[in-house]
């Protein structure tokens, strides 16, 4: 685990003495613009104006200025937070000094509204956006008679819009009027059908898209209840707004409360009313129209599938024009429903039938390269997160947020909704701290991407934006070759869907960056999974990413390097070089640093044409960064005093076995994770590579005939180093197992490219991961023998089928969510789908063996929160990057 941090200077003007609740960074204070004399330290009270700001005509003015003010969730969706009380100030300068910094705050505070509307717009209006948009193209399609210039997906989408917008007025209107359809597609007639429209193409087009293992198809329960929450969301959103609207600004929380009591009333008379009448079905219509709980999977799946079906009767497309005129047009449609033999999970071999949407090969042509068209609903936000105060109480302003990723575990929710909310502030604070650091994007780095990825990729760990080519048939009566052709063909075709997907991947992530590059700032709310490890809520470019993420953010508040930061940046590049370098002494990554400063400067100057040494590096978007700002630095007459946005890296070493070395008390261990202090930094990758390759010059001095794996020995003697075990060995207390081990190695050894056998490469990978686990175990004994213990424990506990549960050092209740899942059929529109819910039994199996490395991690998260605290409390920017 990285933590990035950079000195901040807190932001304290003269005579102002700032409360706890206010940040490092920002101002919370927006006194009126009425200016006096005062004699010196006079308390004086200053109330903070509320700025009125307008949305657009679908939100009115009086809706945004209620969701300033709104304490609880209305159907779920949070609001902004309640106003800062108002602030005691003590006047001690001249009147205009004092003017000044209150004409600053007031501009701040303008700035900060205009960033809060843009920030509730982007969450509530996305839709009417996409809606309004394809309209317009429509529009000008009609006056001009001719398709507009689009790009490939948004070319698609314009076509589809229409005719599926008019099939789901259709559905809507055939729902009023037969009842009974509403088991296929409830709730459909919750949205207007032009929303409706964007969500389904939209969120297939992703699907298909992102699933590279299954040829252009994902399966259909998987599409169906993504698209059934996508709209379920949505609808929460619309209802807040349409029932805001409807409000009068200026409602008491009485009046509100008393409005409640008598509809609540009015309703239970009019239930009463039907039930003395046996109108038992009206009965159970009203009291679902008036739910307002979450619709559950099976809701959901129903109206994901009609939508589905919906979307492949209406959504086509055509080949180029490139026929006779004579041959009618090759018209056929973009989505179809079938069933296909494919395996589920990727680990597993076994083949079953089920349900999928595939799309045309047409559709997927020319994807990668329009993808960044697609609508993202989760960016990063303009303003910081509202902070954590519960379950559901927190994060976006209006996009449903969680403060766990429970992925529907019913006994984790539960828990988490009843957990005081006292025992939970630590953990709130450090999610705060984590939310509210600021980022922007390197524009130079960016500029660099952008040259690359137009040039073809294939660099700088960029994917290649050309496929491998697919090879010939050979010619009949061979069959060996035949079949060695038809191994190859589908090697071809699997890398060709992978790179596919990894180009998408690519374009999304520079699609952000370009959207984000000229903002002064941004921020990633955060949240937990139910370990305790925290992540960011945006999925594309983020800080715990890739490389190419990582250089492309920095902070957006820049500090001055000062006496020692010159120092720390020079490390912090020697790091990012890596190749060993980061092993060496301080003095010696300094030097390393100081014999390579042509090349740094190169690398900054001339990143694309020069020698390009920054291309060696592990990290080397990163450590083209660190040249720039280096370069900058060096040459600048005052370095001190240069501002540098860069997150300098403070790493640890193997997190995971370092609890392991601190709950064992092992002095030998911790010595090898570096928890004792010493000189030169101590490598446990590299000393694990050395026993691996000793054993194995071991084994290739013995009779092939009498142990075959001599064979495999000789072969692998040359290749054993430290990055083809890190994984294996970053994983083992994390519960990997020797399959999992086996495919680590396995794709370091293909990416070495010196094993071009299959069944050889297969062998190797076997054996080199029996032999890794093996050394660990020689170095590393203490730590297996508290994993054995964890999983005794968890057993015991599993016996009496109860989940495994634990505190973490920060209050975090965490229950571990492995239970038998019990499997339930529902009927849809396109089939029978079989859904699995949560059963009651737990998973005795899998508690034990996923207790020990969820404990370490939760351990590892409760660190990571207190380093956050502390940086916090410490006036520093704070951002934590797990290593990939």
């Amino acid at each position: 685990m990285a933590f990035a941090t950079s000195f901040s200077t807190p932001h304290l003007q003269r005579g102002i003495h700032p409360t706890k609740s206010q940040s490092l960074h920002h101002f919370l204070f927006f006194p009126n613009p009425i200016f006096c004399c005062f004699p010196s330290s006079i308390p004086l009270t200053i109330k903070t104006p509320r700025t009125q700001f307008h949305l657009s005509a679908s939100v009115h003015d009086n809706c945004v200025q209620k969701l300033e003010n709104l304490h609880e969730p209305v159907n779920g969706v949070h609001q902004t937070e309640p106003p800062d009380p108002p602030q005691r100030i003590f006047i001690q300068n001249s009147p205009w000094i004092l003017n000044d910094l209150l004409l600053n705050d007031i501009e701040e505070e303008k700035k900060l509204n205009l960033l809060r509307r843009r920030q509730i717009k982007a969450e509530t209006e996305a839709l009417e956006k996409m809606v309004e948009e394809y309209r317009e193209l429509e529009r000008e399609m009609r006056e001009k008679n001719l398709t507009p210039n689009l790009p490939h997906v948004k070319a698609l989408f314009l076509g589809w819009f229409d005719p599926l917008k008019e099939a789901i007025e259709a559905e809507q209107k055939s729902k009023r009027s037969k009842k009974h359809k509403a088991a296929f597609a409830p709730h459909i007639d919750s949205l207007p059908a032009a929303k409706l429209a964007v969500i389904v193409m939209h969120k297939v087009m992703g699907l298909v898209t992102q699933e590279y293992r299954r040829a252009g198809c994902v399966l259909l329960v998987d599409a169906a209840v993504q698209i059934g929450m996508a709209v379920e969301q949505e609808v929460r959103i619309h209802k807040f707004l349409e029932k805001t609207r409807s409000h009068q600004s200026k409602k008491t929380e009485a009046g509100d409360e008393d409005s409640m009591d008598n509809d609540k009333q009015k309703l239970r008379k009019h239930v009463n009313g039907l039930i003395k009448r046996r109108r038992l079905k009206q009965v159970q219509m009203l009291l679902k129209e008036k739910e307002s709980g979450p619709w559950g999977r099976d809701t959901q799946a129903k109206l994901g599938s009609r939508l589905i079906e919906l979307l492949i009767e209406t959504a086509f497309v055509h080949s180029p024009v490139n026929q006779s005129a004579d041959t009618p047009p090759d018209i056929r449609p973009a989505f179809r429903h079938k069933f296909k033999a494919i395996s589920k999970n990727p680990e597993q071999k076994i083949l079953k039938n089920y349900g999928v949407i595939e799309c045309d090969p047409l559709v997927l042509a020319g994807m990668d390269k329009s993808v960044k068209h697609m609508l993202m609903p989760y960016m990063p936000m303009l303003v910081p997160p509202k902070k954590w105060k519960g379950y559901e109480k927190g994060g976006h302003l209006f996009l449903p947020s969680y403060i766990m990723r429970t992925h529907g575990s019913k006994k984790q929710q539960d828990v988490m909704k009843n957990v005081e909310r006292k025992q939970m502030q630590k953990v709130f604070e450090a999610l705060d701290t984590l939310g509210n650091t600021k980022w922007r994007v390197n524009r130079r780095l960016l500029n660099v991407v952008e040259s690359l990825w137009a040039g073809g990729g294939n660099i700088a760990g960029l994917i290649d934006r050309k496929d491998v080519p697919i090879p010939e048939r050979p010619p009949l009566g061979d069959l060996k070759q035949i079949q060695e052709w038809k191994w190859s063909v589908r090697k071809a075709e699997k890398i060709n869907l992978e790179r596919h997907s990894l180009r998408c991947d690519t374009e999304l992530k520079l699609s952000v960056a370009q959207k984000m590059k000229d903002e002064e700032g941004f921020y990633y709310p955060h949240n937990v999974d139910f370990r305790g490890r925290a992540y960011p809520m945006h999925s594309h470019l983020n800080h715990l990413s890739c490389d190419l993420c990582r250089g492309l953010l920095e902070f957006a508040e820049g500090r001055p390097l000062g006496e020692s930061g010159l120092c720390w940046l020079k490390i912090h590049l020697a790091n990012l070089y890596a190749g060993g370098i980061e092993k060496l002494s301080y003095d010696g990554r300094l030097a390393f640093v100081e014999n390579h400063l042509h090349d740094i400067f190169d690398s900054a100057d001339n990143p694309i044409n020069g020698n390009r040494w920054w291309l060696m590096a592990d990290d080397p978007f990163q450590c083209l960064a660190a040249c720039i700002n280096l370069s900058e630095a060096l040459r600048s007459s005052s370095p001190n005093s240069v501002i540098l946005h860069l997150p300098i890296h403070q790493d640890g070493s193997c997190n995971g076995l370092q609890h392991y070395a601190a709950l064992g008390r092992d002095s030998l261990e911790a010595a090898a994770v570096n928890l004792v202090a010493s000189e030169k930094p101590a490598d446990v990758y590299s000393e694990i590579a050395v026993r691996v390759h000793d054993i194995m010059r071991k084994d290739c001095i013995k009779d092939p005939a009498a142990y075959p794996n001599a064979l495999l020995a000789k072969v692998l003697i040359d290749q054993i180093d430290r990055k083809l075990v890190k994984q294996t060995v970053m994983t083992s207390v994390y519960g990997v197992t020797f399959v999992g081990a086996r495919e680590q190695i396995k794709r370091r050894l293909e990416e070495k490219g010196l094993i071009t056998d299959e069944k050889l490469l297969f062998a190797a990978a076997c054996y080199a991961a029996k032999v890794t686990l093996t050394a660990l175990g020689e170095i590393f004994g203490a730590a297996r023998v508290i994993m054995g213990w964890l999983g005794d424990c968890a057993k015991v506990i599993a016996f009496e089928n109860q989940p495994v549960r634990w505190t973490t050092p920060l209050g975090l209740p965490v229950v571990q969510p492995y239970c038998k899942t019990e499997r339930h059929l529902i009927k849809t529109s396109l089939q029978f789908l079989a859904l699995r819910r949560e059963g009651n039994a737990v998973d005795a199996k899998k508690q034990r063996s996923a207790f020990p490395p969820n404990f370490v991690h939760s351990l590892d998260g409760s660190h990571m929160m207190m380093t956050a605290l502390a940086c916090r409390d410490a006036g520093l920017c704070f951002a934590v990057a797990r290593r990939i």
